[in-house]
């Protein structure tokens, strides 16, 4: 079993205390459009038929529903989150659904994921890699499990680069969005959004840290002036 370090098991703690109103905040707060983001990212999802697709920090399953939506019946989808509050609320959602013969849900963290070497076709994190204590070795985590030729998809905030809209975001992002979130949940949680945001490494640093632990074709998409960046990696053909 991995053992989380003292902040990983603050940040479990926090997302499951605020995982009954996480759904309904992130559509507020993002005024709906973190749909549209995860429509785009699953987009670059790649897959084979009878294959097996990996969605990390799932979450309460928007992403995984998302593939689902997105593939054909035979891929098969397992999500994994290291929040049980998280977990027990996307079954729930999952059990609702028209997918929920392809779609499972475990409890682990990314920095040890429960699979063998080289079971997926893609793996992909939506604003979840910024919360991974140790990224190096989440980021080699999910290589490991990909198969040859497999593609990694990483959703996350990040900083825009017009002066002027930054501006903005930081006033909304800084000022505003705890506020709101303090309202519905914990403030402390929606303190810890923006700053775990600013915190996380540039685009290009980011991809330099994703080549590091053996990605290769490495690249991303700024989405919405720069507010969220969708990141790709693939696992080498051997």
């Amino acid at each position: 079993m991995y053992k989380l370090s003292e902040k990983g098991e603050r940040i479990r703690e926090m997302f499951s205390d605020i995982a009954p109103r996480y759904d309904f905040l992130n559509r507020l707060l993002s005024f709906g459009i973190d749909r549209r983001w995860r429509k785009v990212a699953v987009r670059l999802v790649r897959w084979t038929e009878g294959g097996r697709v990996l969605d990390v920090a799932t979450g309460t399953g928007d992403v995984a529903l998302e593939i689902a939506r997105q593939t054909p019946p035979s891929v098969s989808i397992v999500g994994i989150d290291f929040s049980e509050g998280m977990v027990a609320l996307g079954r729930e959602k999952v059990a609702h659904s028209p997918h929920a013969d392809r779609i499972t849900m475990e409890i682990a963290p990314c920095e040890a994921i429960p699979f063998p070497d080289g079971t997926f076709d893609s793996v992909t994190i939506a604003f979840g890699i910024r919360n991974v204590v140790d990224r190096r070795q989440g980021l080699s985590e999910m290589l490991r499990i990909l198969k040859p030729g497999g593609r990694a998809v990483i959703l996350e905030f990040s900083t825009p680069r017009s002066l002027l809209f930054k501006k903005i975001y930081y006033f909304y992002f800084l000022r505003i969005l705890p506020v709101i979130g303090g309202l519905f949940s914990r403030f402390s949680a929606y303190k810890y959004l923006p700053d775990s945001v600013l915190e996380f490494p540039s685009q290009k640093e980011f991809v330099s840290l994703m080549a590091s632990v053996g990605f290769r074709n490495t690249a991303y998409r700024d989405l919405t002036f720069g507010i969220a960046t969708v990141y790709t990696g693939e696992k080498t053909v051997k």
